[in-house]
This record gives structure tokens, C-alpha cells and sequence, in this order.
């Protein structure tokens, strides 16, 4: 673990990254590319937390680190719901197989839900980090 406090500017940074994954779940799923959809997912809502993180000083070497982190100092002191950690483990576990097991394929309904799971995780993070760290990007 390194201590870190992101400045606003590297915040964006981090959930401009986490908003272009999304956008290209979005895509592959309209091209029927549902691994791709499983593993934009993913990576959009490990950005959006390691934003999170970053805000608190704490960043990671490894995804566990960061994803056990995450659920210790915001879904079990209840800032995020608890089902969250369940919804981030589901993300990263269809990764794993969309990006590793040639043996399983992701389907339509998988990437549908690792989408909305992801989009839901990104929107609750900016929140949050609005409320922390005031308003982030430009309302339009």
C-alpha cells in the first residue's frame, strides 16, 4: 500500500479512464463482443474505486489489494451498500473469464449485467468523490 492524496486533477484522470471503459463496454456490446463487454466492465468500475481509494491517500500494487481494500474502508463502514463488493467480485471473476479461460464464453445476459453492475459502481464513485472532493467535471 503507498499513501497517496490524489489531487482533483488526477481524480478526473482516473475517472475519465473509468468513464472511456465504459463507453467501450457500451460499444462492444452493440457488436456483440461480450468478453470485451465483461472486461471494459470490469476496469471501468476497478478505475472508478482506485479513484476512491486514491481520495482516501491509498493506492495498491495488486486488483485484490485494491478490491479488499475497497470493501474494508467503504462497503464495510456502509459509505457504499453492501452488496457492492459482491457486484465488484462478480466483475472481476467474468473478467478473468472473458480475458483467461478458453473454455467459457461470456454471454449476452453476463455482459449486460457486468454493464449495468459497472455503470451503477462508476456513477456511485463519482458521487461520492463529489461530495468529497466538490464537483468534479462540468455539469452539462
Amino acid at each position: 500500500m503507498n499513501e497517496y492524496k490524489a489531487t482533483p486533477d488526477v481524480l478526473r484522470a482516473m475517472l475519465r479512464k473509468a468513464m472511456e471503459k465504459l463507453a467501450s463496454a457500451r460499444k462492444n456490446l452493440d457488436s456483440g463482443f461480450y468478453g470485451d463487454v465483461a472486461s471494459r466492465a470490469y476496469y471501468a468500475a476497478f478505475h472508478a474505486i482506485s479513484a476512491v481509494l486514491a481520495d482516501r491517500g491509498l493506492t495498491f500494487s495488486s486488483h485484490a489489494q485494491t478490491l479488499g481494500a475497497f470493501n474494508r474502508e467503504l462497503v464495510k463502514t456502509e459509505i457504499f451498500p453492501a452488496d457492492t463488493f459482491r457486484k465488484l467480485q462478480r466483475l472481476f471473476e467474468d473478467r478473468q473469464v472473458a480475458d483467461y479461460d478458453w473454455n467459457i464464453s461470456v454471454d449476452r445476459e453476463t455482459a449486460e449485467k457486468d454493464l449495468a453492475d459497472a455503470e451503477w459502481l462508476v456513477n456511485a464513485c463519482l458521487e461520492y468523490l463529489e461530495r468529497q472532493a466538490g464537483q468534479l467535471f462540468d455539469k452539462e
